[in-house]
This record gives C-alpha cells, sequence and structure tokens, in this order.
C-alpha cells in the first residue's frame, strides 16, 4: 500500500493532535501544581509490537523521548515472558521502576494498550512527575542516598486499572507508602484520564482512515525520518568529536564525576562513545541506561528540531561504552538525580563535542539543572502536611545568531516554575525575591543567558528542604571563545545565619524553622565566540539594565561605560580590547 503524500501529512499531523491532547488533558485534571502548572509530564503512541515511539505531545518533556519507549518496549517484552499479566481491554499499567527504562522514582508511568478488532493497535503511555513516592525525604530528591530503596517506592508493572477500574487494593499500597497520599488520587485519575482521551481522538483517526492506512503511514513516517536525520548529518565532517563534562557531585562523595565523550560520525550515522566515564557513585547521581539513551536523543532534538520524532530519527545513533560507568546504574544504586541532572550533563557532553562540527546550530552550554528544591512539612494554620516541589530556569547558552534566553526551562524540558500565586497558596511560603541572577551569564560575541535568583521564607511551622541541582562547582561551558556561565549558588538563613551546604547545590534534611529562607541563584548560560568581538552597544544596554556591574562589564567585554551617560567610550574601548588581545589571559 502507497500512502500519497496529503494523507501522509493529514495523519501525521492527526497522531500528534493527538498526543498534544492528551498533554493539555493530563495537566488541566492534575492536582499537583508540579504537573498542572510546571507541566512536567509527557504522553505518547508506541508500537504494539516492540514499543518504538510513534509520536509524543509537543508540549511533552524531551527527556521522556527515550525513557517512554524503552519501559513500553520493556513492558511488552515482560507480557511475552510471563513476568506481567497479559492486558485487556480498559487495563492501565503503572511502573516507576528506573531500572525497567525509567528515569527517577518520581516520574511515574502509565501505559495502556489500544485494542482494535480484539488485537492491540498500539499503546498509548504517558509520564507524571508525583510530588512525593515515599523515601528518606520529602519529595524523593534525597541528596545522600546511597540506594534506591532510600528514595522511595519503587513499582514494577502491574495493572492499576483493570478494565478501566481502579485497583483499590493496589491503589491502597501505594497510598501507604507516599506523602501526602489523599491528593494522589487527583494526579492518578488525571493521568489514566489523559489516556483515555488519546484512545477516543485515536478511534475517530482510525475510523477514518482505516487501521491499515494509518499503520502502513506510521511506518513510512519512521523511514521518512531515519532519511532526514541521514541527511541532516551529512553537515558533520566524517571523524571524531571528543569533550567532557563534569557533575559536580554524587552528593555522598565531594568529588567531581567525569562524562567523556567521542563522537563519531561515518556513513552509518553517529556512534556516542561514553567509555572513560567515571565509575558508578555512592550517591544517586547514578544514571539508567534508559535516561543515558534519552539524553543523547533529546541533545540531538535540540540541534535538528526539524525533523519528526519518532523511533526512526533515533536509528542512525549508537549508543556505546556505558557499561561499568555511572550512565548505567544497575540495581540498587540510587538515581533521584539522573532525570533532572546527569541528563543534562550528557547533553551537554554531546553539545560542547559538536559545536566544532556544527557552530551554526549548536549553542553554548544551557543552565544544566532543573533546580530540584524540596520542602515537607506540617503547614498548622492548615492542620496539614505538605510536599512542594520547586523547579526553576536559567541560563541558555549563546549561540551563532544571538544571546542565550534568560531564565529559560532545562535542556531536558519545557517544563516551567509555578507561578508564585501559586506556590504560595497553596504552601506555607513568602517568595521575596525573584530576579534575574545578574553577572551569571557567560561572555561571548553573543553572551549566555542569565539565570534565576530567587529567595522564599518559611512563614509558620517547621519544615526540611532538600536540594539534588549542580553546577554549583563548574559553570556552563562557554563556546568557541565563549566564557563560561556563572554557578549554581545554594543558601539557607537559619535563625538569620546563612549556610552553605558542603556539596554546593545538593543536601538533605536541612531543617527550616518560621522566618528562615532559602535563596537559591541557577547558572547562567556559556559564551559563544570572542567576548572582545562584542558589540560594545549591547554591552552598555546590559550595565544599563544593571544585568553587569559596568567593572565587571569591562573585565569581561573590554568595553569601557561612560558613568555618566552609561554609553560605551569608543575610543578608550578600542584601545582596551587591543591591549586586551596583545596580553591574553
Amino acid at each position: 500500500m502507497t500512502v500519497d503524500p496529503v494523507t501522509l501529512t493529514v495523519i501525521q499531523a492527526g497522531l500528534q493532535q493527538v498526543c498534544d491532547e492528551m498533554d493539555l488533558s493530563f495537566s488541566r485534571a492534575a492536582f499537583s501544581p508540579v504537573i498542572a502548572e510546571a507541566n512536567d509530564r509527557s504522553d505518547g503512541i508506541y508500537s504494539a509490537t516492540d514499543g518504538a515511539l510513534i509520536a509524543q505531545g509537543n508540549a511533552g518533556l524531551p527527556v521522556f523521548v527515550g525513557t517512554m519507549q524503552y519501559s513500553t518496549r520493556t513492558l511488552i517484552q515482560m507480557i511475552k515472558d510471563g513476568m506481567v499479566a497479559p492486558p485487556a481491554p480498559g487495563d492501565i499499567y503503572i511502573v516507576n521502576d528506573p531500572y525497567l527504562g525509567g528515569t527517577h522514582l518520581m516520574d511515574v508511568r502509565f501505559a495502556m494498550p489500544v485494542f482494535r478488532q480484539s488485537k492491540i493497535f498500539c499503546w498509548l503511555s504517558n509520564t507524571g512527575h508525583w510530588p512525593d513516592t515515599g523515601g528518606a525525604v520529602p519529595g524523593g530528591f534525597s541528596a545522600s542516598a546511597t540506594a534506591v530503596e532510600q528514595e522511595g517506592l519503587r513499582i514494577p508493572p502491574v495493572k492499576l486499572f483493570k478494565q478501566g477500574v481502579l485497583d483499590q487494593e493496589i491503589f491502597s499500597i501505594i497510598k501507604s507508602n507516599i506523602r501526602v497520599a489523599e491528593q494522589r488520587i487527583g494526579d492518578v485519575q488525571a493521568q489514566a484520564a489523559a489516556l483515555l482521551v488519546g484512545q477516543d481522538r485515536l478511534a475517530l483517526l482510525l475510523d477514518r482512515y482505516g487501521d491499515a492506512t494509518v499503520s502502513e503511514t506510521i511506518k513510512e513516517l519512521n523511514s521518512r525520518a531515519r532519511l532526514q536525520m541521514l541527511d541532516a548529518l551529512c553537515d558533520i565532517v566524517p571523524g571524531e568529536y571528543p569533550s567532557t563534562a563534569f557533575v559536580d557531585s554524587d552528593g555522598v562523595v565531594n568529588e567531581p564525576l567525569t562524562i567523556a565523550l567521542k563522537v563519531t560520525r561515518d556513513d552509518k550515522g553517529l556512534t556516542f562513545d561514553f567509555e572513560g566515564s567515571s565509575p558508578p557513585c555512592q550517591g544517586p547521581m547514578n544514571s539508567v541506561r534508559a535516561t543515558t539513551l534519552s539524553s543523547v536523543y533529546l541533545a540531538m532534538r535540540h540541534i535538528f528540531p526539524e525533523v519528526p520524532m519518532n523511533a526512526g530519527a533515533f536509528a542512525p545513533f549508537s549508543v556505546v561504552g556505558i557499561k561499568g560507568t555511572f550512565l548505567d546504574a544497575q540495581y540498587p544504586r540510587p538515581v533521584s538525580g539522573c532525570a533532572a541532572e546527569v541528563s543534562q550533563r550528557i547533553a551537554e557532553a554531546v553539545f560542547a563535542a559538536l559545536v566544532p562540527a556544527l557552530p551554526d546550530r549548536v549553542t553554548a552550554a544551557p543552565a544544566g539543572t532543573s533546580g530540584n528544591f524540596a520542602l515537607g512539612g506540617f503547614d498548622p494554620e492548615k492542620s496539614r502536611e505538605y510536599v512542594m516541589y520547586q523547579i526553576s530556569g536559567g541560563g541558555y547558552g549563546g549561540n551563532a545568531d544571538h544571546d542565550g534566553l534568560a531564565n529559560g526551562c532545562s535542556t531536558i524540558g519545557i517544563s516551567k516554575a509555578p507561578p508564585i500565586e501559586i506556590m504560595e497558596q497553596a504552601f506555607p511560603v513568602l517568595y521575596h525575591r525573584y530576579a534575574l541572577h545578574e553577572d551569571s551569564a557567560g561572555a561571548g560575541e553573543h553572551r549566555g543567558g542569565f539565570g534565576l535568583d530567587y529567595e522564599i521564607e518559611l512563614r509558620r511551622g517547621h519544615a526540611k528542604a532538600s536540594f539534588v541541582m549542580d553546577h554549583g562547582r563548574f559553570g556552563p561551558k562557554g563556546a568557541l571563545g565563549g566564557s563560561d556561565g556563572g554557578v549554581n549558588r545554594v543558601t539557607v538563613v537559619q535563625k538569620g545565619s546563612p549556610y552553605v551546604p558542603a556539596h554546593l547545590s545538593k543536601e538533605q534534611d536541612v531543617p527550616l524553622s518560621s522566618g528562615d529562607r532559602v535563596r537559591v541563584q541557577t547558572p547562567g548560560g556559556g559564551g559563544f565566540g570572542d567576548p572582545l568581538e562584542r558589540d560594545p552597544n549591547l554591552v552598555s544596554e546590559d550595565v544599563r539594565l544593571g544585568r553587569y556591574r559596568a567593572d565587571i562589564a569591562q573585565d569581561l567585554f573590554g568595553v569601557v561605560i561612560e558613568q555618566a551617560t552609561c554609553t560605551p567610550d569608543i575610543i578608550a574601548t578600542h584601545a582596551l580590547r587591543q591591549k586586551m588581545r596583545a596580553t591574553p589571559s
């Protein structure tokens, strides 16, 4: 069967629309701000035979692009092997086991088969970040965990809904092992409802064009995406492109972890070789295989966004050399930092390797941390426990065309920080500051974007704060002569005394009392190109807006600012830049 181009395009858009509507339904119905406001979730369609990605929502987190494919594939295989009960119409499986194709325990996946004429046509799957899944600390981000059991409840693939009915016994087990359990029913029902919306919308598409036509379209789209990616890779000169990225520490041992990468371009595509990376670590900064693969995929998705996103687009990529490293975590290694932090270091390693090969496409390193900040305690005014989860943005890296975006979302997703007003209504906190992290952007001809600077006060009661962030020791790398971005800073003020965690941006169970504060200053993006080539007028504009102090701007860009007018002194700037070029640091 041959599908004509118009029908092919219409069905492709229809499959995408199914995923987008699932995303929208999930966020609108969810109770937790991290899903309803921050959109920390994703939905997709997967092959009935091998779980290969067919389509994923545009508003879904890119980091889930590989993990949901991996977990769906694992579920299908476990059903074939008799390890999991076979599905019936209306069944919905739940799983968050990171070693079976996941991320960290808080990312909970649902999977539902779509039946057509008593046969499974495809699988629908989604992932939502639950605010808590138990474990040693509220929110699950245990910075010093040394085993996955300390991070929360690990759920193998089981049927949470059986023929459309919630299994109350399984749900009771889940509720008995997590905090603020009474609120989870809203997220559970929202997650299931999103799949049902997807099933209904997909049925309309199949009824209109026929199962055979849609199946043939999926096959053709997969093949075309593979060819498109191969064509895009022709811009890379064959050869080897090495890079290195670092994780500050694992939260237990205060030493950096190394991601060693060598990207090789040949006629088959790209090979990403991570041999030489650090061995498995004691703390929670290990990455499971599915997350490592997904991190490579999402990095390439950033570089070639025009290639349609399905399994075919990943076919030209081979990931090797991760066995025996902290990028292939095996049970019982802790993994709470893998999805939000290590994944971004992997993506940065890909960017750093390929920026010399694709300078017009690849940016300098972005902020590269999700800013995971969990606060758990008891609100005496509302007489109830709570778990607050705050994510935050940072600066994007500069690129060949323009400066990096300030306070952009993380590399791995489109999640945005929940609105301050929502957080202050839901939790006993008050935001004293929410501004750009001044001076944090890496200098370059095109500078990086600025990070975020926010400060929260606990208004009442007692609580414990936990952080699993990164880039506190090393700022995001600049590219092609650009400077590194500013580092992540976390400061806790307890009874008026400031405290900085030993691991800089990783700590757990920090006690807070009413009036105590937490300040987080997220990284700025790396600069792109020689800072001495930056337009002096752009430098003076940043100084005028308070983004850089005049003396710092002069040191970074060689631009002398006239104090009275806040404009560049062109003659003095030219002389200073000549001097700086003659005596490079």
